[in-house]
């Protein structure tokens, strides 16, 4: 184990960290010369973490976005549940109609030009939905002048379990140097209803859709292995292959340089 996995191994939970994030939250803004922050809301515990550090950063002046597209009724009410525990400000916004009208343009689009399908409709709806929320959010924030705060965690941020140009379009990452479990506790800190934090973890990309069913792995071994625990092998590897295939997504796009050519 080396120094630094040492040290998340060993940190527990205390008002001075939540403190800090909120401060670096509020100085981050102030960079930007923003007025504020806004997050989506999706009804998880993420999200709703992030509401409330914001509230607490910016009283007056953060926003809890909602954004169904096809999701489920009880997404949306945990949503409302956390805006209204926390007291953040909230609007909700429909994007099931545009997301249905790109896929169906982008099908038609396909089928004059005898395009073969190659069964990814499911991950380009899911990827779709988040792309959608994410250009909403900005739409938003631009006329308020605010930034737009993300919501993974460490764990998220090291398997790539985010959608490029979707929830991992955003301007500061509040959360990424936290430990699923770490996330959890905080949100018990900060008053999170009891309902959010026991629900399973999904992004809500589909029906009956859950983080770690997708991924195949849970957020437990995933802590784990970030601390320089011992876990099964198998874990072991497909975390290897899950951080390095979605390399991509944590960098910038490659650049052309004309002078190596």
């Amino acid at each position: 184990m080396d120094e630094k996995q040492q040290s998340i191994y060993s940190r527990e939970l205390s008002k001075d960290q939540i403190e800090k994030c909120i401060d670096w939250i509020r100085d981050m803004v102030t960079k930007a010369k923003c007025k504020g922050a806004l997050v989506g809301l999706s009804g998880g515990i993420d999200s709703a973490v992030v509401a409330n550090l914001l509230v607490r950063a910016f009283p007056e002046n953060s926003l809890g976005v909602i954004l169904p597209v096809d999701s489920s009724n009880e997404d949306a009410k945990h949503a409302k549940l956390v805006a209204a525990e926390c007291n953040i400000r909230s609007i909700e916004i429909d994007l099931s109609d545009e997301k249905n009208s790109i896929l169906n343009k982008t099908t038609e689009a396909l089928d004059v030009l005898a395009t073969p399908a190659y069964g990814n409709r499911k991950l380009s709806d899911g990827n779709l939905r988040a792309r959608l929320r994410m250009a909403t959010l900005y739409a938003i924030a631009n006329e308020m002048n605010y930034l737009v705060v993300g919501t993974d965690n460490k764990a998220e941020l090291y398997t790539g379990y985010f959608t490029k140009y979707g929830d991992g379009g955003v301007d500061i990452l509040p959360l990424a140097s936290l430990l699923k479990q770490e996330v959890y506790r905080w949100g018990e800190y900060l008053g999170v209803p009891k309902e959010i934090i026991h629900k399973s973890p999904s992004a809500g990309l589909w029906e009956g859709q859950s983080d770690e069913k997708e991924m195949g792995i849970t957020y437990e071994k995933i802590d784990h292995f970030l601390m320089g625990k011992e876990i099964p092998e198998k874990d072991k590897v497909l975390l290897e292959k899950l951080h390095r295939t979605t390399e991509h997504k944590r960098k910038m796009p490659p650049i052309f340089d004309l002078e190596r050519g």
